[in-house]
């Protein structure tokens, strides 16, 4: 069931059948999505800086996991990890302000906010877990 919280797009638990437990292909392809979609979007004044900061933090939680795959130390790891949940909750907040500037974006990027969200999730428990 749909729910709608605040200004927040509404979100739907994926389905066992669909969900990748391979983290560092799930934040590649997540990034590969992003990517897609920032290319689909019209540009204007408002929007252009938005989709950069939003391609940005989307690519970013692939790539600091692959520096936290390959950690020295545990502290470097649960460093790594940190930035991973940052960027996803990041990742986030840049899809609803695209929404904000842009209501037709709402549909398509529904799936890609609840995947930065699942990670952000996946994220903070790791991050908990592995605390110093």
């Amino acid at each position: 069931m749909a729910r709608q919280d605040g200004d927040k797009l509404s979100e739907k638990p994926a389905t066992p059948a669909v969900r990748e437990y391979n983290l560092e292909r799930r934040t590649t392809q997540f990034a590969k999505d992003a990517i897609t979609f920032a290319k689909g979007i019209r540009r204007n004044v408002v929007i252009t800086p938005l989709v950069r900061q939003f391609v940005r933090s989307a690519t970013s939680i692939g790539a600091n996991y692959c520096e936290a795959d390959d950690a020295v130390s545990r502290r470097e790891f649960h460093c790594k990890i940190a930035i991973c949940k940052k960027e996803a909750r990041e990742t986030k907040y840049w899809i609803q302000l695209l929404v904000t500037a842009d209501s037709s974006l709402r549909d398509p990027a529904k799936t890609l906010w609840r995947e930065a969200k699942e990670l952000h999730l996946i994220f903070t428990t790791i991050a908990r877990r592995t605390k110093t």
